[in-house]
């Protein structure tokens, strides 16, 4: 039955290290637990965060991009045709050789005169620069927000110098109302993130970061119920050191400020490798796998530990190609890429761009 499996799926042999059941968290008047049904707050938060982000762009980022100097170039618009429009609507943006003589027949135009039409139109359908303007400036203001509320809520916890004292009297540990709300708010926010995936800005990195975006969703939901938010609060923490500093290089890329984004980018670089390749596997090695006992909840949070390890890896890739590639350098890269790709770009191919 239905009870019987909602029963089994919630058993503490799952969720619970061994000897420790739910009965050590009952709440008492002035001692509260993590609850699973908190979380489903996440689908109006995560609706009013898009509608912030709305407001935010529209009557903040906007203004502030057009002061600071980023413009959409104008673009060329290709001619009204309506059966190459249906087969870059329903078949593909980018035609094969054949596709194009075909069309061309059809047509009765010049290949050459096709192959520019295929062209002009997928240039319609890029992302613009004020639009990648405003989409960093909101995630900078959230990530930057983020970790500095994150770095007031944890400097002052023993915990949080002391992985030894993390697990102590595990799972008896109230839930302190501001770690749970701070919990809530980053659920809502990577909620968001998949909801408006759709109609961001689509980068070269898009499935790595959905395979990201759903390993944080499923780590935050897991460390909350099993009232690991010690644990989860300092991996947080680490995650955004960083995230900020890239979405500011990115806005001074849009802004045309070279320099400066170089330098902002090196200390990304820095901040990204230090805090994803040294910190977090150090943090999760010590704070988790040493100090706790293996059980399966644990085992399933290491497996999505791991995945997001290896994003990091990806991404470090990336990065670090790009600093010594580009700004070290000073190469002058031509990208060989056609244009239906300029719009999916990784993050540090997209800041590569400009030098």
């Amino acid at each position: 039955t239905r009870m019987g499996l909602l029963e089994e799926f919630w058993h503490h042999k799952y969720w619970l290290p061994p000897g420790a059941t739910w009965e050590d968290m009952k709440e008492s008047a002035d001692v509260r637990y993590p609850k699973p049904q908190d979380l489903l707050l996440c689908i109006p938060g995560a609706l009013i965060l898009i509608i912030v982000r709305y407001t935010f762009e529209r009557t903040i980022a906007l203004p502030l991009g057009r002061r600071l100097g980023v413009s959409n170039k104008p673009r060329r618009k290709a001619q009204p045709n309506a059966t190459l429009e249906d087969f870059y609507n329903l078949i593909g943006r980018t035609p094969k050789e054949e596709d194009l003589i075909s069309l061309a027949k059809q047509n009765d135009l010049p290949v050459k005169k096709v192959e520019t039409w295929f062209r002009h139109r997928r240039a319609q359908d890029r992302p613009r620069l004020m639009k990648k303007f405003c989409e960093a400036s909101w995630r900078f203001i959230f990530y930057f927000t983020s970790f500095f509320s994150a770095l007031a809520l944890l400097y002052d916890k023993p915990w949080f110098w002391d992985h030894t004292v993390c697990w102590l009297s595990f799972p008896q540990q109230p839930l302190l109302p501001a770690l749970g709300w701070f919990y809530l708010l980053e659920l809502s926010f990577y909620c968001s993130l998949v909801a408006t995936l759709p109609f961001d800005v689509k980068r070269k990195d898009f499935k790595e970061q959905i395979i990201h975006h759903i390993a944080t969703i499923t780590l935050i939901f897991v460390s909350y119920c099993a009232n690991l938010i010690r644990f989860g609060m300092i991996v947080m923490l680490v995650h955004d050191a960083s995230d900020y500093i890239l979405e500011l290089a990115k806005m001074l890329h849009y802004m045309k400020w070279k320099r400066v984004c170089e330098a902002v980018f090196v200390v990304f670089a820095v901040v990204f490798i230090s805090s994803r390749l040294v910190i977090f596997p150090l943090i999760t090695y010590y704070y988790f796998v040493t100090k706790f006992q293996m059980f399966l909840l644990s085992c399933l949070i290491n497996a999505f530990l791991m995945i997001l390890q290896l994003l990091h890896i990806f991404w470090s890739y990336l990065i670090l190609q790009m600093v010594f590639g580009v700004i070290l350098h000073g190469a002058k890269r031509k990208d060989a890429r056609s244009d239906t790709e300029e719009s999916d770009r990784s993050e540090a191919e997209d800041l590569a761009k400009s030098k």
